[in-house]
């Protein structure tokens, strides 16, 4: 850490940082606020997500009992082929967003399988697009916690170390320069004395 310079010009350093830190404070708590809002929200949208994905499950299990037959083999029928993701701006932060999911159906013979199968169908797609969506607000949520976490070390940083620091050098300089200013008074009287005296000791 550098040695603080006890000057004129190191005060008005000093001083302009306090107002620069000052300036920016209130605009970092803002975002921090703003942040921790939003981080309720994903929170929310996560919790729902997930209970989107259970409730689905217990939807094809309770709409398709046939499925826990051993005898029936539908592995494989609906597989995520790719999705594509995009980016939304919230806050200064760049969250993922689905933009769009493929599924393949892998081929069956309609007249051949039982009419229940394209349900099933229908209900894997809707699982596998509510995991991908639960995954994502996942990511969306650990986002925006990390986000936070960096702004309030930052509003901290300034809150509780640069500002009072800032205040605490120009406290100390302000003494130390009106010490110095004192002592110079004292000097300065205490030489026209002594000139005085000289001169009062020449004339007699």
């Amino acid at each position: 850490m550098a040695k603080l310079k006890l000057s004129k010009q190191a005060m008005s350093e000093q001083q302009e940082q306090l107002k620069l830190y000052q300036r920016l404070l209130p605009s970092l708590d803002l975002k921090r606020r703003q942040l921790s809002v939003e981080v309720q929200k994903a929170e929310a949208e996560y919790a729902a997500a997930k209970a989107e994905v259970e409730a689905l499950q217990n939807r094809i299990g309770e709409e398709l009992p046939m499925l826990a037959d051993p005898d029936f083999r539908l592995t494989d029928l609906v597989t995520l082929s790719g999705y594509e993701v995009s980016e939304q701006n919230v806050v200064g932060v760049r969250l993922p967003v689905l933009k769009t999911l493929k599924c393949e159906v892998a081929d069956y013979l309609h007249l051949a399988t039982p009419p229940w199968v394209d349900t099933l169908v229908n209900r894997l797609k809707q699982a596998i697009e509510q995991q991908i969506r639960a995954e994502i607000a996942a990511q969306r949520l650990e986002i925006l916690r990390r986000e936070v976490r960096r702004i309030t070390q930052r509003v901290n940083l300034f809150d509780k170390v640069l500002i009072p620091t800032a205040k605490e050098n120009i406290k100390r300089i302000r003494i130390y320069l009106d010490e110095a200013e004192r002592s110079a008074v004292i000097i300065s009287k205490l030489a026209k004395g002594k000139q005085l005296a000289q001169r009062s000791q020449g004339m007699s």
